[in-house]
């Protein structure tokens, strides 16, 4: 009974339990539903990689490898464009990514942006093969391979002058180790899939290490590493453009119109006041355009006229119109081509210097010359016609924006002054030295002015002095021949002919620097005095001017003493003096020569001229702010333009090879302005020059350097490793330029933009620049 009583009790019970479990069984297998579909739409962290790893090796998969055999051969990290079958990464980005969509998109849709856009580009643009196990080993960054092989500037110079102005140890430490966190904060999330993948797209080495040891440290703790470098991006991503507020206004050069400077100075005997006296912090601002602005006339009409609006200036045609320098017409500054010594033209002037002593030879023998006190630059204007590379300079002075007018014309030039520091030139580089009525007190201070041009003359070079102490027997003008005459007699100069113009009423005297030291050995005084032996001859970077003669080389084996092949061979000729040198990439130095040269070739034929959507016919002013050899200038010296090769101070000293080549170029340090006008180059081209100066220099500060050079609508091309291009395409999308094309591999890439009109609507007082 007590069971069957038990039984019928339970059975009761089994029966509510065995509805309860159905019901339990019911909600959870609803709950499994509603997991499983809110699971379809979180995907997991493994399919996202795995969509972007598919994705990176699709595009990989139908990419153009952009480095010809040469270039790998020298360990560069730069591209070539020769001709492979895969197709190229390019795009073109015009919207600024999030941070946090960056890691991501880099490795894919990044890359795959504008594929479609730059097809154009695709097709006309081929790349050579690229061999890995090389590239693999050569990572290390030029500037630091280089650094045991030669000298640079900046060491040439700090030896030569021991009052060296340097950047502070700290300082730079600090600069170089945020740099080395750069690379590695870039990969510090990656799963160990994309670690092993990116070896095939960035190169090995330094880079790689760094990334390694991010990938294992990373953890739930954050690192300095990671909060450095961002903190660093997010001041990059946040820059607040202003415009400059200075009393130059549009016409601002920082380092020439440091007024609180130039009122410490205790003398301007030596023209102290218009020698560079940069501001201790570099701006940051962007400098204003003037008023009705215009995109510069196009080369050859530009050397006759200009417009008024451009350098809305008149003084220089109010006191120099009569001598057909410059006279205003209508909406145009005009310029007849005359000048002080040859108001009936320069042409005409060029020709009598030539029919005055034959040798000279423009454009065979002589094809690099200096123009002193140049004026507007009309007599290098004209040059041109008779293949010719005039590089003139004059002192921002008086005569009001002279400077600024030839560089507006087309025409080289820069400011500087003959004062109390050498040219920015290396020694025994030009093929001759001119001077018409350049108002420098040649013979005074025991000729240390003069000395200063003996010094930059390459030996064998002529000295052309027009002036009126030549033809005029005035008291005062037969005082200083008489000087001169003495002068240019103890310095060995041999006078080799005096010729009057009857046209222009005027005459000229034409000297020879010797190509020996026989005449030096001979001479009974010792005055002007020889300079020591240890002092540099291509030490020119702030380097004071001393009243002395360096001997001239007569070892055939050194750079000097054999005058270099006549143009236009000598741009692809090797220089015999590197014979026994290492060259910049680490090949014996003819050999590097040899490979550079066929590099840029390859580079500007099949990619900057046809496959970057550049206009040519607006590009005259070019200037290469990391040059070389040289390279890129020679590639384009078929073309109607000229090329200011800037060979940084930090870098391995090449500026002689440049001018070796008949080509020219000056010492900088683009911590610090250039000195030129602003919007005076159409193009600017960097090779590797940021990321060397990301430890250094506050990389805002020269791309506003950048943003004052470059006229607006002009062409900015950077090659550099990814990161920095990075940084760099950040900054000029914050300028509103248009980036044209971007293109990436293996952790290098390449950046062209165009500048913008775009001015900030807010003002930057700078108090260093107020008068």
């Amino acid at each position: 009974m007590a069971s069957g009583k038990y039984s019928r009790v339970d059975g009761k019970k089994s029966s509510g339990y065995g509805f309860t479990i159905t019901i339990v069984l019911v909600v959870s297998l609803c709950l499994v539903g509603a997991w499983m579909f809110m699971s379809s739409w979180s995907a997991p962290t493994e399919s996202i990689d795995f969509s972007s790893s598919e994705t990176t090796k699709n595009v990989e998969s139908t990419t153009k490898s952009d480095f010809t055999n040469e270039e790998v051969d020298r360990g560069s990290k730069s591209f070539s464009d020769e001709k492979n079958e895969e197709p190229e990464i390019v795009t073109e980005s015009n919207e600024e990514k999030t941070e946090p969509e960056k890691s991501e998109e880099e490795n894919s849709g990044e890359k795959t942006e504008s594929v479609g856009e730059k097809k154009e580009f695709d097709d006309k643009n081929g790349d050579g093969d690229r061999k890995d196990g090389k590239g693999e080993k050569d990572t290390e960054s030029e500037g630091d391979e280089v650094k045991q092989k030669e000298k640079t500037q900046l060491e040439e110079s700090s030896e030569e002058n021991k009052s060296e102005d340097g950047n502070g140890t700290e300082e730079n430490t600090s600069e170089s180790e945020e740099n080395s966190e750069k690379k590695s904060e870039e990969n510090t999330g990656e799963t160990e899939e994309n670690t092993e993948k990116s070896k095939d797209v960035f190169p090995a080495g330094d880079q790689a290490e760094i990334t390694k040891e991010s990938s294992t440290g990373s953890g739930a703790w954050s690192t300095q590493l990671v909060e450095s470098q961002n903190e660093k991006k997010a001041q990059v991503s946040s820059i607040k453009w202003k415009v400059c507020n200075v009393t130059a206004g549009p016409d601002y050069i920082p380092c020439l119109d440091n007024w609180q400077a130039i009122r410490k100075l205790h003398s301007t005997k030596h023209y102290e006041h218009r020698e560079r006296h940069c501001p201790e912090e570099a701006p940051s601002c962007l400098v204003p355009l003037p008023e009705g602005y215009k995109r510069s006339i196009k080369w050859p009409k530009s050397r006759e006229k200009i417009w008024y609006n451009n350098i809305p200036h008149t003084k220089l045609a109010e006191v120099k119109g009569h001598q057909n320098w410059v006279k205003m017409s209508g909406e145009y500054l005009t310029f007849p081509g005359g000048g002080t010594q040859f108001k009936n033209g320069a042409l005409h002037y060029i020709d009598f210097l030539q029919e005055s002593y034959p040798d000279i030879a423009w454009g065979n023998r002589t094809r690099v010359i200096l123009d002193v006190g140049c004026g507007v630059a009309s007599f290098g204007g004209y040059l041109f016609d008779r293949d010719v590379l005039a590089l003139s300079f004059a002192p921002k002075d008086e005569h009001e924006a002279q400077v600024q007018f030839a560089l507006e014309r087309g025409i080289p030039a820069m400011s500087n002054v003959m004062g109390t520091k050498r040219l920015p030139f290396p020694g025994s580089v030009f093929d001759l030295i001119h001077c018409a009525r350049c108002r420098v007190p040649w013979h005074i201070e025991g000729g240390k002015l003069l000395l200063e041009l003996n010094r930059a003359l390459r030996p064998g070079g002529f000295f052309v002095w027009s002036a009126t102490p030549v033809y005029r027997k005035t008291e005062e003008d037969v005082g200083i021949w008489k000087a001169m005459s003495e002068l240019t007699k103890a310095m060995c100069w041999k006078l080799m002919t005096i010729k009057k113009d009857e046209l222009n009423e005027v005459g000229a005297a034409i000297y020879q620097k010797p190509m020996t030291n026989k005449c030096y050995n001979k001479r009974s005084q010792n005055e002007p005095p020889l300079c020591k032996d240890s002092d540099d001859q291509n030490a020119a970077w702030n380097v004071p001017l001393e009243a002395c003669m360096h001997k001239v080389t007569e070892d055939s084996s050194k750079r000097g003493a054999v005058w270099p092949e006549k143009w236009p061979e000598r741009v692809e000729t090797v220089p015999q003096w590197l014979d026994s040198q290492e060259g910049v990439y680490g090949k014996p130095a003819q050999e590097d020569f040899t490979a550079d040269h066929e590099r840029w070739k390859t580079i500007v034929s099949k990619s900057y001229l046809n496959g970057m959507g550049i206009d040519w016919s607006y590009v005259r002013n070019v200037m290469d702010m990391r040059a070389v050899y040289g390279g890129f200038a020679a590639a384009l010296k078929d073309l109607k333009l000229w090329v200011m090769n800037v060979v940084p101070i930090d870098s391995p000293d090449t500026l002689p090879i440049i001018y070796e080549r008949g080509l020219f170029g000056i010492y900088h340090d683009w911590c610090e302005s250039f000195s030129t006008y602003p919007r005076t180059y159409d193009l600017l081209h960097a090779d590797h020059l940021f990321s060397a100066l990301n430890k250094r220099c506050n990389l805002v500060s020269v791309m506003a350097e950048v943003d004052r050079i470059l006229r607006p609508q002009g062409t900015f091309i950077v090659r550099d490793d990814m990161e920095t291009i990075g940084e760099i395409e950040k900054m000029v999308k914050s300028m509103k330029w248009n980036v044209r094309m971007t293109h990436s591999k293996d952790g290098e890439g390449l950046l062209s933009v165009q500048k913008s009109w775009w001015r900030p609507t807010e003002a930057e007082t700078i108090k260093s620049a107020i008068a």
